[in-house]
């Protein structure tokens, strides 16, 4: 994924139902500091030059952290999902990072089928805490 690919990439995202997007940190600017950190890590999914998905990971040298996946609904059911993930696992273990993490909405029942599928589990021993340090990032 490279950032000529945001404009249909922003696209999926809005148009995906569970995804939770933040003025700041996903604009055109937040994703491009978001690649250029994480050059190896993030990837999209094409057919016939349309982004039919798409999956940001990053890691901070130990960890690593999926965020905004989406499939089109249109092609949803055909494996693009699957090979996201794939691709972005792949990733990280040639960066030796030998965790992933990922949060996603309670309320999103298509998004936690999905991850529950390929083996992610839901911890029930942890409390997810978040502290936004700045107010215009809504």
């Amino acid at each position: 994924m490279t950032i000529e690919d945001y404009d249909k990439v922003y696209k999926l995202w809005t148009n995906t139902s569970g995804m939770g997007m933040r003025s700041l940190d996903d604009s055109l600017q937040g994703i491009d500091k978001f690649i250029r950190r994480n050059p190896t890590t993030n990837f999209i999914a094409k057919l016939e030059n349309e982004v039919v998905g798409v999956i940001l990971c990053g890691h901070d040298g130990r960890r690593g952290y999926i965020y905004h996946t989406g499939v089109d609904c249109e092609y949803r059911g055909q494996g693009i999902g699957k090979a996201l993930v794939r691709a972005v696992l792949g990733a990280l273990r040639k960066e030796e990072i030998n965790k992933v993490a990922l949060v996603a909405f309670a309320s999103n029942d298509i998004g936690n089928r999905f991850w529950e599928s390929i083996g992610f589990k839901e911890r029930e021993d942890l409390v997810y805490r978040n502290l936004s340090i700045n107010h215009n990032n809504n």
